[in-house]
């Protein structure tokens, strides 16, 4: 018996569900804290724990492990969600600042911090609309 390839291990390799919600917490801490990241938290509820919620539900998912937010509201559709929301090289730009930093701080493996920043750079690109 052949053993089964994960189509996307990047879950794992993080270190699974613990650390997607340590890079999600840390995320929007950074968020919190960087004046370089005011015009993407400027475009959040001031109460940060439905954001946080979803973002590590959508990450479980993106990421190879359990399809939380797919299982909860159906395919993401992350462009038109994000379309009401003035998203442009800055924002893109903020919210990658605060995703690197915690890919930083919670992924320590060099070669996988260099992946992930990759396809989120690919990801945050694609939601830009300004």
């Amino acid at each position: 018996m052949l053993p089964q390839v994960i189509a996307n291990p990047h879950y794992q390799l993080i270190g699974g569900e613990s650390a997607v919600r340590r890079l999600v917490d840390r995320f929007y801490a950074l968020m919190d804290e960087l004046p370089e990241a005011r015009t993407i938290r400027a475009l959040h509820k001031a109460d940060l724990s439905h954001a946080k919620e979803r973002l590590f539900m959508f990450l479980s998912g993106w990421l190879g492990g359990p399809q939380l937010y797919s299982e909860r509201f159906g395919h993401p559709r992350l462009r038109h969600k994000h379309q009401a929301f003035p998203i442009g090289e800055a924002e893109r730009d903020a919210w990658m600042l605060c995703m690197t930093r915690a890919l930083d701080d919670v992924v320590p493996e060099a070669a996988l911090r260099a992946q992930l920043t990759q396809s989120f750079f690919k990801t945050a690109d694609f939601l830009r609309n300004r």
